[in-house]
């Protein structure tokens, strides 16, 4: 590995790891009683109010809007009305019971379980549909479960199926898609699916109450045969205005992977039965990938118009740096819709999007993608 690609890469991520902490110790700072306003404070707290955790929102705020309401109303019926209505339902209720009797059968094999603290599963199976003029169009299916399993003294938690999900946002505004498919010449890569869903770790979440921090550590192995540990961090703080900002930090060693790192950064501005504003940004470095870094920005605005809708519209950067320079190749809008359809454990997300692509040579196009998820 170059050098100069491994120094730079720890220089973003110690300066992203140096504000971490600087919003934790701001965060946690002991102040002492404010004196009684007099002229100069006065001047100060005019200065803070020009400051861009005031000016943005003021901005979005006087920008005159057509769109309805916010609104958390159901539209959707409650999965105990509907989960013996059809055959559907009847195989959703039956998967769902069938992961928890599973979770429970694998808690029993470490000790007596605690009727208070059951085992529980989770299971999301997604089939992303994605098209462009010029990759044609493509179809990923993506499975990822998680078991808790309270017996173990710790929490530990059995994860299988694309582990990449996990190294996005948990509210990820976009369908993105860290490992595409590997030959274009067909619809559904059933090579590159295969690998993608076969990771199996144990996962000890919180491991220990010295870290100021949200953690998650994962031993197993993926695609196959690539034995890996993964430790994740995360945070949240609350700032000024009504703003709070998340920060998550990855990394992966994988016998055959070798290293990833990856920083997610989201700072959002949300007020209650308001539309939120937000900007989401990841910086990833991988032994794998050609450049020494990649990295994507989304700024946008998100609306719920109703219970688990989302509605977002705003502008995607993307780009590279290589050899300690920073290249933007890829920039242009974007909107995203997402609702339950007909039961509530069923989901469509709709993206379009107008990007172009400098490295391809490639001017702006349309593009489009759609989720199909359902929650077990």
């Amino acid at each position: 590995m170059p050098r100069i690609r491994m120094s730079f890469a720890k220089s973003i991520f110690i300066i992203a790891t140096c504000g971490g902490m600087w919003c934790s110790a701001s965060a946690n700072e002991v102040k002492p009683p404010s004196p009684i306003p007099d002229a100069e404070n006065n001047k100060n707290l005019e200065y803070d109010d020009q400051t861009f955790l005031f000016q943005i929102p003021r901005m979005m705020d006087a920008v005159p809007t057509f769109l309805p309401e916010q609104s958390d109303q159901n539209i959707v019926p409650p999965t105990t009305q509907t989960e013996d209505s059809t055959w559907t339902d009847r195989q959703q209720k039956s998967i769902r019971h069938w992961t928890q009797k599973t979770a429970n059968k694998i808690d029993n094999w470490f000790g007596e379980p605690d009727p208070n603290q059951p085992a529980s599963a989770t299971l999301r199976v997604i089939i992303d549909n994605s098209w462009n003029k010029h990759d044609g169009y493509e179809i990923k299916p993506r499975i990822r479960g998680k078991l808790k399993l309270p017996t173990l003294e710790r929490k530990v938690s059995l994860v299988f199926g694309d582990d990449s999900l996990d190294n996005e946002l948990e509210n990820n505004v976009a369908i993105t898609n860290e490992n595409p498919a590997g030959q274009t010449d067909k619809t559904v890569d059933g090579q590159r699916t295969k690998d993608d869903n076969g990771s199996l770790a144990l996962r000890w979440s919180d491991f220990s109450k010295h870290i100021p921090f949200e953690t998650d550590l994962d031993l197993g192995v993926r695609s196959g045969d690539d034995i890996y540990v993964r430790l994740k961090a995360k945070k949240d703080w609350d700032l000024k205005n009504d703003f709070t900002f998340h920060a998550e930090q990855i990394y992966r060693y994988g016998i055959d992977s070798e290293n990833y790192l990856r920083t997610n950064l989201e700072l959002v501005h949300a007020r209650p039965n308001q539309p939120i504003l937000s900007n989401q940004f990841n910086l990833t470095y991988a032994d794998t990938q050609d450049d020494d870094l990649s990295w994507d920005n989304f700024t946008f605005r998100q609306h719920q118009f109703f219970h688990n809708n989302t509605f977002s519209y705003g502008m995607y950067l993307g780009g590279f740096v290589n050899n300690n320079d920073l290249r933007l190749n890829s920039y242009g809008p974007f909107v995203s819709w997402r609702q339950p359809v007909f039961r509530e454990w069923f989901f469509i997300q709709g993206d379009l999007n107008y990007l172009n692509n400098h490295r391809d040579d490639r001017s702006h196009f349309m593009g489009a993608l759609v989720r199909l998820e359902a929650l077990f």
